[in-house]
């Protein structure tokens, strides 16, 4: 008799068609198909949101959806003129027909992922507004009708116990109520944010466990910490960080290693009883799958604006969930990828935490909203109950914040 290994029963999933996935969406979507015409995709960049730019998709019914790209607006408007001859005058809710035709793309160029991304989830927030339905519904939830959200250690010198405790007198006042805050390690190491790090020292590792250490005697037991890498460490000190962080119980170490999957990762995971999380930079299912299916991480952590939007991010989760991994997201962007991210925590069972940039002390994120901005009480954001992604952008907002040498909607 035949023994199958996990992964050989595993495999026939991968290959299941998308169409299994959106089964919601094309029910709700039958008696609105092909009423409505794709007339023009816009790219526009603003400040303050780590690079990325707005995606526009307009119809002739005068409707817009707005999407969210991890590309700066030159990049990705030089992207989208390479597919718009896929776009215009489609139905736009053909979304599983679109984003095979755009992922699919090879010549001249690679599909560029993370323009398709924005691409993406600005069609789902267009065809909640045609179907009258919010993107949540769409993609088949709710699981929940609130997500849990983290945020970050700004103003603080880790070093300075004065400093942690300040820190955390501020964090506990705050009204959003995070208990969950991501640090970043370059300040304590003495490295440039981003950058990669020769092999750490001595002294360096000490600072590292001084450094936290002194943000979890601040803050207590009621609150998480987690060791927040931008990919600078090579693997033996990545893995002497997790030994130094242990004693203060790390929600989880971040990015720690170079972003593809390698044996580093591996090695990594067997030094360690740290949770690990990764993810942000990784495309479609093919870069998460060798994490999932080797657990080289606890965690995995797209980016809906740059792993493939709503579409593609939906095939890494059901695909995770086969291995009981939980996902969480990251986001550093705009109010757009902020609501997208409520909408997808709230579609798939297997749901861990996003990243929020909502609460920081100038509120320069909530401002993006025409009305009431969303909120985030008690650690938790609602998630949006309008049509599509249930936000109303302000154009004033826009105009006042864009990006330098970019033009409005231009």
């Amino acid at each position: 008799m035949r023994t199958l290994s996990r992964r050989q029963l595993l495999r026939p999933a991968v290959a299941l068609p998308s169409a299994g996935l959106f089964s919601r969406h094309r029910a709700l979507a039958a008696p609105h198909l092909n009423r409505v015409k794709i007339t023009g995709i816009r790219a526009m960049a603003i400040k303050n949101i780590a690079g990325n730019c707005l995606i526009r998709v307009d119809t002739d019914s005068g409707l817009a959806g707005y999407g969210e790209a991890g590309a700066t607006g030159p990049m990705a408007r030089a992207r989208i003129e390479t597919m718009k001859a896929l776009l215009i005058g489609k139905d736009p809710l053909a979304i599983e027909v679109h984003f095979q035709n755009m992922t699919s793309l090879m010549h001249t160029y690679m599909a560029h992922i993370p323009t398709i991304s924005g691409i993406d989830i600005a069609l789902w927030d267009l065809a909640g507004k045609i179907i009258g339905a919010p993107v949540h519904t769409l993609l088949g939830g709710p699981f929940r009708d609130a997500i849990p959200m983290y945020s970050h250690g700004i103003g603080l010198n880790m070093l300075d116990k004065d400093s942690c405790r300040d820190w955390a007198q501020r964090i506990k006042e705050m009204p959003e109520g995070f208990t969950a805050f991501k640090n970043n390690i370059d300040g304590v190491l003495g490295v440039p944010v981003a950058r990669f790090a020769p092999t750490l020292t001595t002294a360096q590792l000490r600072n590292v466990a001084r450094g936290y250490g002194n943000c979890r005697e601040a803050v207590g037991d009621d609150i998480d910490i987690a060791v927040h890498c931008h990919n600078e460490l090579d693997t033996p000190s990545a893995i002497a960080v997790a030994k130094a962080v242990e004693p203060m119980n790390p929600l989880f170490i971040e990015d720690a290693l170079n972003p593809p999957f390698s044996e580093a990762w591996m090695a990594l995971r067997r030094s360690t009883r740290v949770p690990l999380l990764t993810g942000e930079k990784l495309e479609m299912l093919r870069g998460f799958k060798p994490f999932v299916d080797n657990q080289a991480v606890d965690i995995i952590h797209p980016d809906l604006a740059f792993a493939g939007g709503f579409s593609g991010t939906r095939k890494i989760a059901d695909y995770a969930a086969l291995f009981r991994t939980p996902v969480a997201l990251h986001n550093v962007g705009s109010l757009v990828l902020t609501c997208a991210n409520a909408h997808f925590g709230a579609s798939i069972q297997n749901f861990y935490r996003s990243e929020s940039q909502l609460g920081r002390p100038n509120h320069y994120i909530e401002k993006m909203a025409a009305g009431s901005p969303p909120e985030v009480r008690k650690g938790l954001l609602q998630v949006p109950t309008g049509p599509g992604l249930g936000l109303e952008i302000n154009p004033e907002f826009l105009q006042q914040n864009l990006a330098d040498g970019e033009a409005y909607w231009a």
